[in-house]
């Protein structure tokens, strides 16, 4: 290994990387995979503090159409994703009122697109 490096440091150096980069995203893809297959974390009740997105994933329904449905801003309006509280602050409405509307739509989505 020491020979390798002494020979070929910059294609040993991009061989380190790449295999730091791989470890990287195969831990994120592992974290995910463990999160997500606990049971408390799926059909989650809608709370003020969590995003579509994490709604979406939580109850198994596509975020655009959740997004589409609720009436609720996607990710690329402020460049992030924004939680329920936020949304209702922004709309000057209360944020149970929101959150209804996206129960409403996790409902008829659900219908629309049962479960695989």
């Amino acid at each position: 290994m020491l020979t390798l490096w002494r020979a070929r440091p910059y294609l040993f150096g991009c061989f380190v990387l790449a295999c730091a980069v791989t470890l990287f995203f195969a831990g994120r893809f592992a974290y995910s995979v463990v999160y997500w297959a606990n049971p408390a974390h799926q059909n989650q009740a809608v709370e003020p503090w969590m995003t579509a997105g994490y709604i979406a994933k939580s109850w198994s329904v596509p975020g655009p159409k959740l997004d589409l449905l609720a009436g609720l801003p996607g990710p690329a309006v402020k460049g992030h994703p924004q939680p329920m509280a936020e949304i209702a602050r922004d709309r000057g409405v209360p944020v149970a009122e929101v959150i209804a509307r996206v129960e409403k739509a996790i409902k008829v989505l659900q219908l629309l697109e049962p479960a695989k």
